[in-house]
């Protein structure tokens, strides 16, 4: 789960990397999440087409929604992931991968209280808990403290918005790994993988249409072939998510994924883009990490 989470940082560089080679302007980023969903679409569809079992799951979850075994809000989570590659490419050659990924855990954490709340995860209602709690409210501030850093530095309205982007991506994250613990208990991991990004990239093309509308330019595809592996990471970490959330719930795969983020991101802070972790991104890292282990310690003394 750790590792689940660091890959969604992972995922955030290149896709903002992308974004950054391909030009300006929401084209810009809009088209490196078509990419990068474009990608992971593309092997999910060569590998169940040359299985025999896997056609035959997705064969099944068509046939649940049919048969209203499905419904079909539980199988559109591919939106929320298709917007949170979107904002990666939007934000994150601005604000950075570490701010990125404060701003996106705190989202994770509050709206997973409203997740757990009203039943969207597999294992239905569960009521307002203590660590769940104590989880959001770290995290939030430690966006609040990692924006107050940023802002004191360089005050911007397109700072401020884009890292409510990013904590409104995480809001949706939650929500898609509570909905694709439904589609997986009836069609497994790879299937509910295959559905998020059949519906993520038309979600996508539809957004990239819209964008052509506004300001920027492109400047081509670009020749550095890593940063054409944020499909093929999204693949990874959702099928990770779809089948541990069904072992160990959305509270403890989300606040996992959470400590896994924001340690991936200070280290591609540090070691990869070769920039100082200031003190400010060091305590809001701190905070979110030691939410969670206190959120998890609650958890286990109440369980």
């Amino acid at each position: 789960m750790l590792v689940a989470g660091a890959m969604v940082a992972v995922q955030s560089q290149v896709n903002g990397r992308l974004a950054t080679a391909l030009g300006d302007g929401p084209r810009a980023g809009i088209g490196a999440a078509v990419i990068s969903f474009g990608t992971g679409l593309l092997i999910l569809a060569i590998a169940t087409t040359n299985s025999p079992a896997l056609r035959s799951s997705a064969g099944a979850l068509v046939a649940a929604v049919r048969a209203r075994t499905l419904r079909p809000v539980e199988v559109i989570g591919g939106l929320m992931g298709a917007f949170l590659v979107a904002t990666q490419g939007l934000t994150v050659g601005t604000i950075g991968v570490a701010l990125f990924s404060v701003a996106l855990t705190a989202g994770q954490s509050v709206s997973a209280l409203a997740v757990d709340h009203l039943g969207f995860g597999p294992a239905g209602h569960q009521p307002l808990s203590a660590s769940r709690a104590v989880a959001a409210a770290f995290a939030v501030a430690a966006v609040l403290l990692g924006t107050g850093s940023r802002l004191a530095d360089d005050v911007s309205v397109q700072l401020i918005a884009f890292a409510a982007l990013a904590f409104l991506a995480g809001a949706g994250s939650a929500v898609q790994q509570a909905l694709n613990g439904r589609v997986s208990a009836h069609v497994g991991p790879w299937v509910t993988t295959l559905n998020n990004f059949v519906v993520g990239w038309f979600g996508l093309l539809v957004a990239f249409a819209l964008s052509l509308l506004a300001h920027g330019h492109l400047r081509g595809l670009p020749h550095t072939w890593w940063l054409y592996l944020g499909g093929a990471i999204g693949i990874t970490f959702i099928w990770l998510a779809a089948v541990l959330v069904r072992v160990h719930g959305v509270l403890i795969l989300g606040l996992s994924m959470i400590a896994g983020q924001v340690i991936g991101a200070q280290l591609i802070q540090a070691v990869v883009d070769h920039e100082a972790v200031d003190t400010a991104g060091y305590a809001a890292s701190g905070l979110t990490v030691v939410g969670v282990v206190i959120a998890l310690g609650l958890r286990r003394s109440r369980g």
